[in-house]
């Protein structure tokens, strides 16, 4: 009687390979010493400016730290990359959990790529506001896109931006600007009137769209649909090929409710299927023709420039914010402060007056 085989599981842990007898200790030694090394701001322009995608990802490191002194050489780097920036197309791309927007983007980035264009895709994760966590687990899902060498994938954590776009995502694009990446691919956690965050730092804003999904109107706040360039319904492929239509149909007969946009771009909307790659060139051809046009009117410059006096107010908000709860004369009275407004012995209102007082 023969015995079945035994099948291990696949978080089964193999045994590791120890080090042969051969090695330097003095090598593994320096090895590790020259990992703690820091490069300098200057090497790392340099890297980035010399399209090093090791270089540009520590930068964005620095760039996404909350350490005063990261801070400063952040601030320094972003400052040498500017004149390098300004080059690229921003897409923004977002839509409910599940429309398929990692593999819409692998799709949209090989099909890039394709064409001889340096693609960098920056997906922000949700953070638990339980944990904090996220699960950066986008490189997973674009499994062909991240071996692609014209093509950068950076996760990052939402953390507590409400618009769905991590806290330095707009910095990260003038870094990835520099390095040489002409297409920028900005995934957004979901749908919402919060997106104006991601809306302020692309030119082009790709709503993604499920069809059979519910009612195809209601299905999304209005806000949202102002806000985007185009609408792609997504998965239209098999069975779901003529609600696509359907669907596709019907936003087109409620964008032409919605007032002009400033941009004098008229929405467009069209159907795709990101996994079998079809309707991926008419989007990227539908960008080309909002560029060439928003060019032509000047908008494309004038939206951009109105990006960077809201970012310049965005900017001092944040350190306004990030000032305030690092004095040290408001860590000493907060909590007595809250603890009087928990017990009503003062308004709220009157207590942020108190504190306000001590910057």
């Amino acid at each position: 009687m023969s015995s079945k085989p035994t099948h291990r599981s696949a978080l089964h842990e193999k045994d590791g390979v120890s080090q042969p007898n051969f090695i330097s200790k003095s090598s593994v030694a320096s090895i590790k010493k020259n990992r703690r090394k820091q490069p300098s701001v200057d090497e790392l322009v340099q890297g980035i400016l010399n399209q090093d995608k090791v270089a540009l990802s520590r930068a964005i490191t620095l760039v996404e730290s909350k350490n005063t002194t990261h801070l400063a050489k952040a601030t320094e780097i972003i400052e040498q990359c500017l004149p390098h920036a300004n080059k690229s197309i921003r897409i923004g791309i977002t839509g409910v959990p599940g429309v398929g927007k990692s593999t819409f983007i692998e799709a949209f980035g090989k099909y890039l790529t394709g064409l001889g264009k340096k693609v960098a895709v920056l997906a922000v994760d949700p953070s638990s506001s339980i944990s904090s966590g996220s699960i950066l687990g986008d490189k997973t899902r674009m499994e062909d896109l991240v071996k692609d060498e014209n093509a950068f994938i950076r996760p990052s954590a939402s953390g507590d931006s409400l618009g769905g776009v991590a806290r330095k995502t707009r910095e990260t694009i003038i870094l990835c600007e520099a390095c040489g990446f002409d297409t920028i691919v900005i995934e957004t956690v979901g749908v919402g009137q919060s997106e104006t965050a991601v809306h302020s730092m692309v030119d082009f804003f790709l709503l993604l769209k499920l069809a059979g999904a519910g009612d195809e109107l209601q299905g999304i706040k209005r806000g949202i649909i102002e806000m985007a360039d185009a609408i792609v319904i997504n998965k239209a492929d098999g069975d779901n090929v003529k609600r696509a239509q359907m669907a596709r149909t019907e936003f087109k007969r409620a964008l032409h409710l919605y007032p002009q946009k400033a941009s004098e771009w008229l929405p467009k909307v069209v159907t795709a299927s990101a996994l079998k790659q079809k309707g991926i060139d008419d989007v990227w051809q539908m960008i080309e023709a909002f560029r060439e046009s928003t060019k032509a009117n000047n908008y494309f410059e004038t939206h951009r420039k109105e990006q960077n006096r809201f970012w310049l107010l965005q900017t001092i908000e944040e350190r306004l914010k990030h000032n305030f709860y690092n004095n040290p004369d408001v860590k000493k009275q907060l909590d007595s402060y809250l603890n009087a407004t928990e017990n009503s012995t003062i308004s709220p209102f009157n207590a942020a007056q108190q504190l306000l007082k001590l910057l």
